[in-house]
C-alpha cells in the first residue's frame, strides 16, 4: 500500500518554478535517450546501437531486480527534477514532452511497484527473448553475418536470463502461465528452425554451439511454467484482476485522457445500444433482399436487432478468402486502400517502400491472434515496418479455421488493414518518424499514448467509410458497425472485467450475442483482457477523443480541410489527444 500511495502522490504532484524553462530540452534529451537504454533489445531494434560505451546489439535486458531497482531509482529522481520546472511556462512542444514523460515515470513506477511484473510476469520475459532474437534477422541494420553474430550472442545469454526468471517469478496467473508456455514454444521454434534455417554456412558452428544450451534452457523453462511456477505462491494471490483503485490509477497514466473509466464505461454501453439501433436500420434492406421467405420476425426491441442484424451478418460472412488466400488476399487490399486515400486527398501518403507484409513470428501469435503492426525503427525507418497477418494454422479443425475466416471476412479483412497498415498505423508511424528534433522524436515514437495511436486507426478508417471507399457498400458499412461494436466492447470488457464487474460467461455473451462476434474472436479477445489492462479501452477513448479534437480544430480554423488537419496533427507525434488539441489551436479541448 505505501508504494500505491507515493505513485497516487506522484500524479497529484504540482510543479513549482525553480529552473529556466530553457533547460528543459536538456532534461528531456537526458530522459529520453536514459529510459531507452534500459532495455537493450529495445534500443537496438528502434535503431539505437550503441550508448555510453554499451554495445547493444549482443545484449539482454537485464530484468534481474537490483537492475529494475536502480533504473527505479532513476525515474524517481528524474519525477524530482522534472517537478522543478513550471509546465505553464515552457513553450508548448516542450510542455507536451513534459506531459509524456510524467505519463511514462508513472507507469514505469506503476508497473515495477505495485504491478511487480518482474515477480509474476514470464510472458515478459518469454517475448523479451523472442524480440531478441526474430528482429536482428528481420531488420537489416548490418550484413547478415554480423547480425547473426549479435543473435548468437544473445542465445549463449539466454540460460542466465532465464534462470534469473525462474529465481523473480514469484507466483503467476494461470492464463498468463498458458500463453508464456505456448509463446515460449514459439521462441523454441524460432531457433531450431526459423534461425537454424537461415544462418550463415560459416556460423553454423558457433550456431549450433549456441542453440544447444538456449533450447536446453527454453525446454527447461516450459518445464518450470508447467510444474514449478503453478506452486507458487510468494508473492500473493496470483490475480490477473487489477482491482477498482488500481485500475483507475493505471487508465489515468495509460490513456491520458481526461475521463475517468466509469465515465468512459458508460458513454460504451451508450453507444454500443446506439450502433445496434443503426445497424438494424442499414441490415432491414438487406435482410428482406436476401431472405424474403423469412416475412417480419415476431421478436422486437433488442431481439428483433439481434436476429436480424446476425442473419444478414451470417449471409455477409460467406464471402470471405480460403486458408490458402487470406494472407495474399491482405496483401491485394492493402494496395486498394492506398489508391482510394490517394485519390480522396486524405492527407499525404508516405511511398509505402519500407512497408513489409509478413506472417505473425509464431512466438506473439498468442497476443496477436489476427494480426498487427510492428513500426519501423523509429532511427532506422528505411529499415522497414512490418504488417503482421496470422495465418491459419494448417492443423486447426476445419470449423475453427472457419470460424476465424467468417469472422475475417473480405469486408472485415479490408478494415484490418486499413487499420494496421493504409492509412492507418503505417501512414502514422511514418509521419512520426519524420519528427524532429530526433530527441522528440524518439521520444514520442517510444512513449507513444495509446489512445492518439489506437485512436487514429479506428478513426481513420471512418474517415475512409465516410468519403466513400468501396463505393459505400452496405456490407461494408454494417461490417464497420460490428467493428465499432467490438470497440464498444473492448472498453466494457476491460473496465468490467479488470474492477471484478464481469465474469468470463458475461464477456462471452456480451461479445457474441450482442456484438455478434464469432465464437474464435470472442475466445481470443476474453484471453487478451487476461493479459493486459487498459489497453482494450485505447480503441474506443482514442476514436471518441480523435473526433473531440476534429471539432474542437473546426470550431477554431477558418479553412478547415481534412488533408490539413490530419498531416497537422500526425506531424506531432504520439502525444495525448487533449495535448494534441492544445497544440493544433493554443486552447484547452472541451
Amino acid at each position: 500500500m505505501r508504494k500505491f500511495v507515493i505513485v497516487l502522490a506522484m500524479l497529484a504532484t504540482t510543479a513549482c518554478s525553480r529552473k529556466p524553462a530553457t533547460d528543459f530540452s536538456k532534461l528531456a534529451s537526458e530522459a529520453t535517450w536514459k529510459i531507452l537504454s534500459f532495455s537493450p533489445v529495445n534500443a537496438s531494434a528502434q535503431g539505437l546501437h550503441q550508448f555510453e560505451k554499451k554495445d547493444f546489439d549482443t545484449q539482454l535486458d537485464d530484468l534481474s531486480y537490483p537492475s529494475l531497482r536502480k533504473q527505479r531509482d532513476y525515474l524517481v529522481e528524474l519525477h524530482k527534477r522534472m517537478n522543478a520546472f513550471d509546465k505553464a511556462a515552457l513553450a508548448p512542444e516542450d510542455r507536451a514532452d513534459y506531459e509524456v514523460i510524467e505519463s511514462q515515470i508513472g507507469l514505469a513506477l506503476f508497473d515495477t511497484d505495485i504491478a511487480e511484473t518482474w515477480q509474476h510476469s514470464p510472458q515478459t520475459y518469454v517475448e523479451l527473448v523472442g524480440n531478441a532474437l526474430f528482429n536482428p534477422l528481420m531488420l537489416e541494420y548490418a550484413p547478415k553475418e554480423t547480425r547473426f553474430r549479435h543473435i548468437i550472442a544473445r542465445m549463449e545469454k539466454l540460460p542466465a536470463f532465464l534462470e534469473t526468471a525462474r529465481r523473480q517469478l514469484a507466483d503467476a496467473p494461470q492464463i498468463w502461465i498458458d500463453v508464456a508456455k505456448e509463446e515460449n514454444q514459439g521462441n523454441i521454434g524460432l531457433i531450431d528452425k526459423t534461425l537454424r534455417a537461415a544462418v550463415p554456412e560459416n556460423l553454423k558452428t558457433a550456431f549450433d554451439s549456441a542453440a544447444s544450451s538456449a533450447l536446453d534452457s527454453l525446454r527447461a523453462f516450459n518445464r518450470f511454467l508447467e510444474t514449478d511456477l503453478p506452486t507458487r505462491r510468494r508473492g500473493g494471490s496470483a490475480e490477473w484482476r487489477l482491482g477498482p483503485d488500481k485500475y483507475a490509477t493505471k487508465f489515468k497514466l495509460a490513456l491520458a485522457t481526461d475521463r475517468t473509466p466509469d465515465q468512459v464505461l458508460a458513454d460504451a454501453e451508450n453507444r454500443l445500444k446506439a450502433v445496434r439501433a443503426n445497424m438494424l436500420e442499414l441490415a432491414t434492406p438487406l435482410h428482406t433482399k436476401w431472405f424474403p421467405a423469412h416475412g417480419a420476425h415476431p421478436e422486437s426491441g433488442e431481439a428483433l436487432q439481434t436476429k436480424v442484424v446476425k442473419e444478414v451478418l451470417d449471409h455477409i460472412a460467406n464471402d470471405h478468402s480460403t486458408p490458402q488466400t487470406y494472407f495474399t488476399d491482405a496483401a491485394k487490399y492493402l494496395e486498394e486502400a492506398r489508391n482510394f486515400a490517394q485519390a480522396r486527398n486524405l492527407l499525404t501518403l508516405p511511398g509505402g517502400a519500407n512497408l513489409q507484409v509478413i506472417p505473425t513470428p509464431e512466438f506473439l501469435r498468442g497476443a496477436y491472434g489476427v494480426g498487427g503492426f510492428n513500426p519501423a525503427p523509429v532511427l532506422e525507418p528505411k529499415l522497414g515496418a512490418f504488417f503482421w497477418i496470422t495465418p491459419i494454422p494448417p492443423n486447426w479443425p476445419k470449423e475453427r479455421a472457419e470460424s476465424k475466416l467468417r469472422e475475417y471476412n473480405i469486408f472485415k479483412l479490408r478494415l484490418l488493414v486499413v487499420h494496421e497498415a493504409m492509412p492507418g498505423h503505417y501512414v502514422q508511424d511514418e509521419f512520426a518518424n519524420a519528427v524532429e528534433p530526433k530527441q522528440r522524436r524518439i521520444l514520442r515514437a517510444i512513449f507513444s499514448n495509446g489512445p492518439y495511436v489506437e485512436g487514429w486507426a479506428q478513426y481513420i478508417t471512418q474517415v475512409m467509410l465516410d468519403e466513400g471507399y468501396l463505393d459505400k457498400a452496405p456490407e461494408l458499412r454494417l461490417t464497420f458497425y460490428k467493428e465499432e461494436l467490438r470497440v464498444d466492447a473492448n472498453a466494457i470488457l476491460d473496465i468490467k472485467l479488470q474492477t471484478n464487474r464481469m465474469t468470463d460467461d458475461e464477456a462471452m455473451s456480451l461479445m457474441e450475442s450482442l456484438t455478434f462476434q464469432e465464437h474464435e474472436e470472442a475466445v481470443a479477445k476474453l484471453q487478451r483482457a487476461k493479459l493486459s489492462a487498459t489497453q482494450l479501452p485505447t480503441y474506443f477513448v482514442g476514436w471518441r477523443d480523435w473526433l473531440r479534437v476534429r471539432e474542437h480544430v473546426t470550431a477554431n480554423s477558418k479553412n478547415f480541410t481534412l488533408r490539413d488537419f490530419h498531416n497537422r496533427a500526425l506531424k506531432e507525434g504520439g502525444i495525448p489527444l487533449p495535448v494534441l488539441a492544445q497544440l493544433l489551436t493554443g486552447k484547452p479541448l472541451n
